[in-house]
C-alpha cells in the first residue's frame, strides 16, 4: 500500500492543480481538440479503466490523478443472460470457468470527440457504444463465439476491431452503426489488437488455448503476430513464435516489437523487418513467483503490461507474478528502477499517460491503479478504482460526459 506520505502528496497535488486552474478561470487539464472551432466544448485528458469483475469503466484525470468516477457498462446483464440460448449459456460457463472469474469488461476506447465509449464485454461475447453523458446504450454487436477480447479504435474514431477469441478472428466494427464491417483471420484464441503509431499496420497478437497445460504447448495452436493493412485489413505478414504473445509495444519506425510472451519472466526485442528475436531480457522472479508453477501463472502470463513512453527512450514492463513494475531504458534495456506492490496485488496492465511521462499500472487484485514516472521509476499516486481493474486506454472527454459519470461506483 503507498505511504502515508505519498497519498498527502498526491491529495495536495490535486488541491494545487485545481486551485490553480481555478484561479485562472480554465478547467483543469483541457485543451480544444485540434482544428476544432474556438467555441467547441474543451475536452479533458482521462484514463479510461476498465474493471473486469466490476462491469464498469473509471476515468482518472491524468493531470490530478483524480477519479471522476465511472459509467455501469453492463446495465443489461440479466437481459443479457436470460437471453442466452443453452449452448450460449455452456460457452459462458466454460469462458469463467477458465479464467476463474467473470470478466465482464474487457477492453474499450473513447471516440476523439469524447463523447461515446466503446467496450468489448469480455464472457458477454459482445461489443457495445455508449453515449457517455446520457449513458444511452447506441448498438450491440454480438461477437463470433464465446469471448470477447482486446480492442483498438481507429484513429479517426471510426472503427473497433475487438478479437472474437474462440472464432480465431478479429472483427472489424463500424461504429457509427454497430455493424460488422469485415473481419479476417488470427492464430489460434486472438488477444491484442495494435495500431503501428503511424496507423497503417494493425497488428493482431494470439495467445494460444491457455487452459492447456504448458506441457501440451504444442497443442495450443497458431501463436502469432498478424500484421494486416489499417485500411483494407488484408493480410501483409505472419510471425510466429513459439510460445504466446502477450502486450507488445511497436516503435514508430514499424522496425521493432517489444513483447511479452507466455511463461516468459521479461520481455523480448523482436526485428519486425527480419522477422526474428534479437534479444530476450529476463527479468528477476520475486521470491514468491520463484515458487510456481508455469500452469499456476494467470492465463500462462508470468509478465503482463508493457507500454513505451512517448520518446520511446523508457519502457514500463509490469512484472504480473512478482507484484512490481520496472521502468527500462532503450537501447540498453537496463532497468531504471522498480516498484514494488504488496503480494498478490496482480499488476496487470500498464499504459502510458496522455503527458507521456506517467505510467498507470493496473494492480487487479486491489482494485487501484498505481502511477509511475517514468524519468524516476518512483510511484507518484494511487488511486481508488472499482473491482478488478486491468484494461487502460488514453482518452479525452467533454465537460457533459464528465458531469454525467457516478462518484459511487468506482
Amino acid at each position: 500500500m503507498p505511504s502515508r506520505r505519498l497519498r498527502r502528496r498526491t491529495a495536495l497535488l490535486g488541491c494545487a492543480v485545481l486551485a490553480a486552474t481555478a484561479m485562472s478561470g480554465a478547467p483543469p487539464a483541457q485543451a480544444r481538440p485540434a482544428g476544432a472551432p474556438a467555441g467547441a466544448a474543451a475536452l479533458r485528458d482521462v484514463m479510461a479503466v476498465g474493471n473486469g469483475q466490476g462491469g464498469t469503466v473509471s476515468f482518472i484525470d491524468t493531470a490530478t490523478y483524480r477519479n471522476l468516477g465511472s459509467i455501469d457498462v453492463v446495465p443489461d446483464l440479466q437481459e443479457r443472460l436470460d437471453a442466452m440460448n443453452i449452448v450460449e449459456r455452456i460457452g459462458y460457463e466454460a469462458v469463467n470457468a477458465a479464467q476463474g472469474y467473470r470478466k465482464l469488461v474487457d477492453d474499450m476506447a473513447v471516440s476523439p470527440d469524447g463523447t461515446t465509449l466503446y467496450i468489448s464485454r469480455g464472457v458477454l461475447s459482445d461489443a457495445v457504444a455508449f453515449d457517455i453523458a446520457t449513458k444511452k446504450m447506441l448498438w450491440r454487436h454480438k461477437t463470433e463465439g464465446f469471448k470477447a477480447d482486446h480492442a483498438a479504435l481507429s484513429a479517426d474514431g471510426k472503427q473497433f476491431v475487438v478479437s472474437a477469441t474462440t472464432a480465431s478472428k478479429a472483427e472489424v466494427i463500424d461504429t457509427a452503426t454497430g455493424k460488422l464491417q469485415t473481419s479476417f483471420a488470427t492464430g489460434t484464441y486472438p488477444h491484442a489488437n495494435d495500431y503501428s503509431p503511424d496507423g497503417t499496420v494493425l497488428y493482431n497478437s494470439s495467445i494460444g488455448i491457455t487452459s492447456l497445460p504448458k506441457l501440451l504447448n504444442g497443442l495450443k495452436g497458431s501463436r502469432a503476430v498478424t500484421a494486416v493493412d489499417a485500411q483494407t485489413f488484408k493480410p501483409l505478414r505472419t510471425y510466429t513464435f513459439e510460445y504466446g504473445i502477450r502486450p507488445a509495444v511497436f516503435t514508430r519506425d514499424n522496425r521493432t516489437m517489444y513483447a511479452q510472451l507466455s511463461y516468459l519472466n521479461g520481455f523480448i526485442e523482436y526485428d519486425l523487418a527480419a522477422g526474428k528475436t534479437t534479444r530476450t531480457v529476463n527479468m528477476p522472479f520475486s521470491d514468491k513467483a520463484a515458487k510456481m508453477k508455469p500452469d499456476d501463472y494467470p492465463q500462462n502470463s508470468a509478465h503482463h503490461g508493457m507500454a513505451m513512453n512517448a520518446d520511446e527512450t523508457k519502457l514500463c514492463m509490469a512484472g504480473t507474478i512478482d507484484d512490481y513494475v520496472s521502468i527500462v531504458s532503450r537501447p540498453g534495456l537496463t532497468a531504471d528502477g522498480t516498484v514494488h506492490y504488496p503480494t498478490d496485488a496482480l499488476p496487470y496492465w500498464t499504459q502510458t499517460s496522455p503527458n507521456g511521462h506517467d505510467c498507470f499500472v493496473s494492480l487487479a487484485e486491489d482494485d487501484q491503479i498505481s502511477v509511475v514516472d517514468y524519468r524516476t521509476a518512483k510511484e507518484v499516486a494511487r488511486i481508488d478504482v472499482g473491482r478488478f481493474p486491468q484494461r487502460e486506454r488514453a482518452a479525452k472527454l467533454t465537460p457533459a460526459a464528465i458531469a454525467a459519470l457516478d462518484p459511487a461506483k468506482g
